[in-house]
């Protein structure tokens, strides 16, 4: 029994956990502990400074110990709005964090775990124009802290546009086909041909293309500094694949979005060799998984291509 004062006075209060009398199975486990945990935060970006945030929070403890009944939730969700409130999410908080869910459960866990999903907002230009509007990215942190020493993960998605090679060769072949049947004559008046290029009839085909989803984690070197370099992935990847999905526009921006697909045709396989070209050279990310969905509008299946840093003990290279 325990006991606390309240409004009556001092009373006694069952305490099932800790009551060795309860009997269980006598065994560990990997992980206990929260999910959607819901709490503000601010977030700190090496690009952006300090960004408010609104989090779902998954929050872990090893139970190592097999005569233990369970740890102590409570101090894990009292930790989190106070460490969370108090600081910003950084690297040191983060470890900070997971150090004080260890401290608390002393002789009952080793391992501490953190993973705090949010969208990262950011206002993006537009191509040509001066409009600009906001995309929102999702983001992942995640923290663990186990007899290795500590870990600290980054996960973004981007979305971005992807125009099939293969069917803007097809189509290339039947505005050749057309060309030849309208200007069977042999003679070419280049004035005809401006305006023949310019019609439904001529440009009979075009290529399809798909809105189309990177996925990238990486392990960051969390001792080159405190904040995430969450802007600065992002912009990596929409440079190395350069067709970003926009925001606001006007016919201007639409039409270099246009030409911007029409100089990077991709499969699957060559835009994950771009992100990879990328990626791979940056210091701070210690490993690397990536995967692009190409979200195909000719097939109802989906173009996938997956690829890793191949460090040893690093990412597997699995889906």
């Amino acid at each position: 029994m325990t006991r606390e004062k309240g409004a009556a006075g001092t009373k006694q209060m069952p305490d099932v956990a800790s009551n060795s009398m309860v009997d269980h199975i006598h065994s560990t486990l990997d992980w206990v502990g929260m999910s959607e945990i819901h709490l503000p935060a601010r977030v700190s970006d090496t690009l952006a400074g300090e960004r408010p945030v609104s989090t779902s929070i998954q929050a872990y403890v090893n139970l190592a110990n097999p005569d233990a009944k369970g740890i102590h939730m409570s101090r894990l969700f009292l930790m989190l709005e106070e460490t969370f409130g108090d600081h910003s999410v950084s690297a040191g908080s983060i470890e900070q964090l997971l150090r004080n869910f260890l401290e608390t459960h002393e002789g009952l866990s080793t391992r501490g775990f953190v993973q705090l999903d949010f969208e990262y907002s950011m206002r993006r230009p537009a191509l040509k124009s001066s409009y600009s509007g906001w995309k929102s990215y999702p983001v992942s942190i995640k923290g663990t802290l186990c007899e290795e020493g500590m870990r600290i993960e980054m996960y973004v998605e981007v979305p971005y546009s992807s125009t099939c090679p293969c069917s803007a060769a097809l189509s290339r072949q039947l505005i050749q086909e057309q060309f030849r049947k309208d200007f069977k004559e042999g003679k070419v008046d280049a004035e005809a041909v401006f305006e023949w290029l310019g019609t439904e009839e001529g440009i009979v085909a075009t290529p399809h293309s798909q809105r189309s989803v990177a996925q990238v984690r990486v392990l960051l070197d969390h001792t080159e500094g405190d904040a995430f370099p969450i802007t600065a992935l992002i912009d990596s990847i929409e440079g190395a694949l350069k067709t970003p999905v926009q925001t606001a526009v006007k016919r201007v921006d639409e039409q270099e979005f246009a030409l911007l697909n029409g100089q990077n045709l991709m499969f699957c396989e060559d835009a994950a060799r771009r992100l990879k070209q990328a990626i791979d050279p940056q210091p701070c990310y210690k490993d690397f998984w990536l995967r692009v969905n190409h979200l195909e509008s000719l097939h109802a299946h989906n173009a996938v291509a997956i690829v890793t840093k191949e460090v040893d003990g690093g990412y597997l290279p699995i889906p």
